[in-house]
């Protein structure tokens, strides 16, 4: 059977970068003999995720569209430099062991995919695009035009992609290989945490957020209440992490602040309860593990795609929205509002971790990794 080789292209974000290791890590399983290569941004969150996987890969010197004139000309510049260095890639497609078939390129957003995409598209290469928002962004809805297959989180996304939505297929958000089978006990002995009381987890994604995190740390008083029953992890982000790790000196409440943690398939299985924003993968992870969720959506986003994603989880009742709004007061006595009640309420919690059943899908990396097996 002749070898086939996978091109990921994308990154920038956790949330691109991590849905496509999973369906990676899923071919590998499927069809050990298959060549992996990833095409990736120059930001450091794609090393860092790659660096844990055997996965090769390309960084690109692409960059984010814009309109502005000063730095249109470097946006073109950049664009076709690196649909030069993919096109270089893609020629070469050397065999990992065997007689190879012909390519599979797989955009998974960004602004790095959209050259790759278009180079394997004037080479006739099969071309997929993988979109977990509720809302393409506008590097996946030009690449849409080039794809043969486009998978998609959420129904409601098919609509955004106009006369290609013929080619979506609704799979779910693949996720990690390490959420088929998460191991809640060895973080907790990893990060010494208190196996008698319950983990109130506090997430701004894989960079940080800083006003989840200014949020939290002004309630710090307050949670003081509840140290004998909870304890919290909070995952700071790099840049706020000595600052955050300084409001928690004087806590009362047992916590472990941090400013990166990779397992998250084992965090979110241990904890009880997660503050967070609401980016496609997030939601997805919270709703596999079990999670009760007070989701924060980024509000900076013109499509506010993340305050949809989270309404997916509320829908079902597995989730609350407090509103990231721009007054901290606000913002802390909302957030307030809600957690308060749900510390004290467990059979409101368990509630919403059964319902987190009505929306999880855990084969779609599976069904990805199928369908892109057979193109």
């Amino acid at each position: 059977m002749p070898v086939r080789n996978f091109f990921f292209a994308g990154g920038g974000t956790g949330g691109h970068i991590y849905p496509a290791v999973a369906v990676a890590e899923k071919i590998a399983r499927l069809a050990p003999d298959s060549g992996i290569h990833f095409f990736i941004s120059s930001r450091d969150i794609d090393k860092q995720v790659l660096s844990k996987t055997n996965f090769q890969y390309t960084v690109l010197p692409a960059v984010g569209f814009t309109i502005r004139p000063a730095k249109l000309w470097q946006f073109l510049k950049m664009f076709l430099a690196s649909s030069k260095i993919a096109g270089q890639v893609l020629h070469e497609v050397p065999p990992s062991r065997g007689k190879t078939a012909n390519p599979v390129v797989i955009g998974v957003g960004g602004f790095v995919a959209a050259p790759v995409c278009r180079v394997a598209h004037k080479m006739s290469v099969p071309v997929a695009l993988l979109n977990v928002d509720m809302v393409p962004g506008r590097a996946n809805k030009l690449i849409a035009r080039w794809a043969d297959k486009i998978f998609v989180q959420f129904e409601e996304t098919a609509e955004h992609f106009g006369r290609f939505r013929k080619n979506v297929l609704v799979t779910g958000c693949p996720l990690r290989a390490s959420f088929e089978n998460p191991n809640p006990q060895k973080v907790k002995e990893i990060l010494a945490l208190d196996k008698d009381k319950k983990i109130l987890l506090i997430t701004g994604a894989s960079s940080g957020s800083q006003n989840i995190n200014r949020t939290i740390c002004s309630l710090l008083d307050k949670l003081a209440d509840f140290k004998d029953k909870w304890q919290i992890v909070h995952l700071t982000g790099v840049v706020n992490f000595e600052q955050v790790k300084a409001a928690y000196a004087a806590a009362a409440i047992k916590h472990k602040v941090l400013d990166y943690w990779d397992d998250m398939a084992g965090l979110l299985a241990a904890s009880d309860l997660v503050i967070g924003r609401s980016g496609a993968v997030s939601v997805a992870e919270y709703a596999a593990a079990g999670l009760p969720a007070i989701c924060m959506p980024y509000p900076y986003h013109r499509d506010t795609h993340q305050y949809l994603n989270a309404g997916k989880l509320v829908e079902v009742g597995a989730a609350i929205i407090v509103d990231d709004v721009g007054d901290d007061t606000d913002r802390q006595e909302w957030l307030w509002e809600e957690l308060e009640p749900l510390l004290k309420d467990d059979k409101t919690r368990l509630q919403m971790k059964e319902s987190c059943k009505l929306v999880a899908k855990h084969d779609a990396a599976q069904k990805i990794a199928e369908t892109l097996l057979s193109v």
